[in-house]
Order: C-alpha cells, then sequence, then structure tokens
C-alpha cells in the first residue's frame, strides 16, 4: 500500500481524488491548532505508520453488509459514545466486547447478525459550539479525547497534535486484543451463551427467548465518526490489490448529522475511500438532500456501501421516516436503514446531568420497525451507544435507574450510555419487534 498522502497534494491532476482533496472544501467541526508545524510534523508521523485495518478486512465487512442491504441479516452497530484515554484498560475493553456479543447473539434468533463496534478509533466528537462558558469563564469546547481533555481549565481544553499519536496507539493495542479474543474462541457461540446466563444469573433479568440463541461465531469490526480529516487522511492507503483507497483507521466510517454538507469536506473525503459509509439522517434532513448524498457516495448503486442511521426521536421517527424510506427506495439505492434511538431521545435530569430514558429508546426502535413493515422494507439494524460497564447513565430498564441515581456512576464524558445490562434488555426487546417486523414483511 502506498502510505505517503501528504506527497499527493501537489497532485498535478487536481480533478482526481486524492486524501487530501477535502482540504479544498469547507470543514465543519474543526478545531484550531496553535502550533501548526507541532500539528503538520505529527501528520507527516501518521501518515508513515501502519495501517490500523487491512483493506482486505473491509472488503469482507462490506460483504456481509451486502446481506444486510439484500434483507439476509441485521446490522449492530454499538459502543462508547466517546473512547476515553483516562478509563482504557483491557477489562473495560473485554465487557464492552462480550457486551456487544451478547446483544448480537440474542438479535440472532432469527437472522444472522453482522457486528460493528464503536471502538478503536471513535475518540472525536462534534460539537454544537466551539466554545463552552461556566460562570465569567470561556474555554473551547471538549471534541473528544484525540483532540483535547474534558477538565474545564485553559490546559486540557487546548487542541493537542499529539493526542493524535496516542488515539493511534490505544486503537492499535484494541484491535490486538479484539483478534486476540477472537482467535481465542471469546466470540465462539458457546463461550457467549455462557457469559450471558452468568450475567443474568447475577441480575433479577429475565429475558424472553433466551433460551432461544442460535450458535453463531461472531466478527467485530471496527467503526467511528470520520470527524478529524487530518487524522483519517494521514492514514488512508492505496490497496495494491484494487487500486482503490481505503481509509485504515477503521472498517466503516460515518458523517455526522453536522457534516453532511454535500459541498463540505467530510462528503468529499469519504466520496474517495472504498470502506463501507453510513450517514446520520437527523431531522433536518430533506429527502433531496439524501439522495443527493446517495447519488455523491454511492454512484455505482453498490450494496453494502452505504448504511443510513435514522435519528429522529421517538416523538417524530413515524411522521419523519416514511418520506426518507420512500425516496430511498425509488432511488433504487441498496442502502442499509439503522436506527439510532439514542440521540434524539436525550434530557436533561433535574440535577444538570444528560440522559435517555429507556423506555423512549425502545419507543424509538418500535416506530422505526413499525415504519419499515407499513413500507415493506428490512429494518436492518441498530446503533447505540452502550457499554460493557455497571454505569447509571440511562434512566430506566428492568434496574429501575431513576434520575436521583444518576450521580452514582456517571463516567460518560459527553452523551449518556446504556449499561451492561440495559444494552442486553434492549436487544431483547428490539429482537421481539424485529422478529414480528420480518413476520410483516414475509405476509
Amino acid at each position: 500500500m502506498s502510505a505517503d498522502p501528504m506527497a499527493l497534494a501537489s497532485s498535478p491532476d487536481a480533478r482526481n481524488w486524492h486524501p487530501l482533496s477535502w482540504t479544498r472544501r469547507p470543514v465543519h467541526q474543526a478545531p484550531h491548532y496553535a502550533d501548526e508545524r507541532a500539528h503538520d510534523a505529527v501528520i507527516a508521523e501518521l501518515s508513515q505508520l501502519p495501517p490500523l485495518v487491512l483493506a482486505d478486512e473491509s472488503r469482507a465487512l462490506k460483504a456481509q453488509l451486502a446481506r444486510v442491504a439484500r434483507g439476509e441479516a441485521r446490522l449492530l452497530q454499538g459502543g462508547d459514545c466517546a473512547e476515553s484515554f483516562a478509563e482504557f484498560n483491557a477489562q473495560s475493553l473485554r465487557d464492552t466486547a462480550a457486551t456487544l456479543l451478547e446483544m448480537a447473539l440474542i438479535l440472532s434468533r432469527d437472522q444472522p447478525v453482522v457486528t460493528v463496534g464503536r471502538i478503536a478509533g471513535q475518540f472525536a466528537k462534534p460539537r454544537s459550539s466551539d466554545v463552552e462558558r461556566i460562570g465569567d469563564v470561556e474555554l473551547p469546547s471538549y471534541r473528544g479525547d484525540i483532540v483535547n481533555g474534558a477538565a474545564f481549565d485553559a490546559q486540557s481544553r487546548q487542541p493537542d497534535p499529539q493526542r493524535m499519536l496516542r488515539a493511534y496507539q490505544q486503537s492499535a493495542i484494541t484491535l490486538n486484543l479484539l483478534r486476540a479474543l477472537e482467535q481465542s474462541g471469546f466470540a465462539d457461540a458457546e463461550s457467549i451463551a455462557q457469559r450471558h446466563a452468568q450475567l443474568l444469573a447475577r441480575s433479577h433479568l429475565t429475558l424472553h427467548g433466551a433460551r432461544e440463541l442460535h450458535p453463531q461465531s461472531q466478527r467485530l469490526y471496527t467503526s467511528h465518526e470520520a470527524l478529524l480529516l487530518p487524522y483519517e487522511s494521514a492514514l488512508t492507503r492505496r490497496d495494491s490489490r484494487s487500486g482503490h483507497w481505503y481509509a485504515c483507521s477503521a472498517h466503516l466510517l460515518w458523517i455526522g448529522d453536522r457534516t453532511r454538507q454535500l459541498d463540505g469536506a467530510h462528503v468529499e473525503f469519504c466520496s474517495g475511500i472504498a470502506n463501507p459509509l453510513a450517514i446520520k439522517c437527523g431531522p433536518s434532513l430533506s429527502p433531496d438532500d439524501l439522495l443527493r448524498l446517495l447519488d455523491r457516495l454511492d454512484p455505482g448503486h453498490e450494496a453494502g456501501r452505504i448504511t443510513l442511521i435514522a435519528r429522529l426521536g421517538a416523538d417524530h421517527v413515524q411522521a419523519r421516516l416514511p418520506t426518507l424510506v420512500r425516496a430511498v427506495r425509488a432511488s433504487g439505492h441498496p442502502v442499509i436503514w439503522s436506527c439510532d434511538p439514542m440521540h434524539g431521545n436525550t434530557v436533561t435530569a433535574e440535577g444538570g446531568l444528560k440522559t435517555r430514558p429507556f423506555e423512549r429508546v425502545v419507543a424509538e426502535i418500535s416506530g422505526f420497525v413499525a415504519v419499515h413493515a407499513a413500507e415493506g422494507t428490512h429494518a436492518g439494524g441498530l446503533h447505540l451507544e452502550m457499554t460493557g460497564k455497571d454505569v447509571t447513565e440511562c434512566t430506566g430498564g428492568s434496574q429501575a435507574i431513576d434520575e436521583s441515581q444518576l450521580a452514582l456512576r456517571y463516567h460518560s464524558h459527553c452523551d449518556p450510555r446504556l449499561n451492561a445490562l440495559q444494552a442486553i434488555e434492549l436487544a431483547d426487546r428490539a429482537a421481539r419487534l424485529l422478529q414480528a417486523d420480518k413476520l410483516a414483511c414475509a405476509a
């Protein structure tokens, strides 16, 4: 693979896409680095480092996602809102991976499940404002550990390019552990079922159909939001077999709701890589804009290329999703429809902490499934912010977490996550809804 995207910036043929062609477009959600020379030195170093994932792995994921697009499988995508340097340890990784695989096994009662983690790269976060104010103090907003620190002081909030190297190193260690676990049998159905039984034995949670888990070996792929473009382009390589460019920071990248401008830098970057892609579809996305994005990012109508992640809110999903589904179906783009029931259902508790009520999360999934049942399309999957830890960040579920308990174990630097038991319970509730959708589509 070619490993020098910086050299391509001066290519005489500016009409051809290359990993730095995004620099000619408007860039949204970009941090400001005070020392540009230090930033450029880090990017140059990253461009020479080995890829984190291989093109063959991304192609294998795309082939699996093509099955989801054809209605033959489902997609489960989940993990941290934002990965943390401070909380990084082997046990935490094992717990989150185990929870994801248990959820996938539950969801696989009627169809195979493709499992993708928000892991090994989900460090950057978009912000609604460039600055945060507390009292009379105004500082740059926290943009994830790959950019700056969460502590509200001037030193922590200063964007530091060295953090990109640390994010790369942590991602490499994470991938190494995930691959070692896969080789050890950690992801085999028997091992997953044993951990699943132990988890239920330690809790008061009883799942519908828990004895119906189907044997299935799982591969855990990686994904994150393609937000920090200097980092992404520095890790982009040309595949020697196909000649295509691949972002080698993750198997799948997604474009967020704040960076999906058709003429913007993020769409330009993603248009040239061959990885599977996802697009977050929020309430402001019109059918026409969505079709323009699809034509730009998937001109060949390739199954497995595009996942559309609807994040509309429990109160709006049944009103707003049908027009998007109908427009895409008429266009012929073979997309995967996935439901993000987290972002549209965030509320602020009385004590000031953000939370997500469990029943509202379930309600959005129910509405998402109902729309696809009515339209005769495939409710392809779920996109969740969750962790394998016993946190208290989302209210509700069988543990009956209420707002007074949120501060007990609220560890997220950004948005609230489902804990392990809530995630497992949600998988069970979603499995029943999705099975009903499959029966409705077959009728």
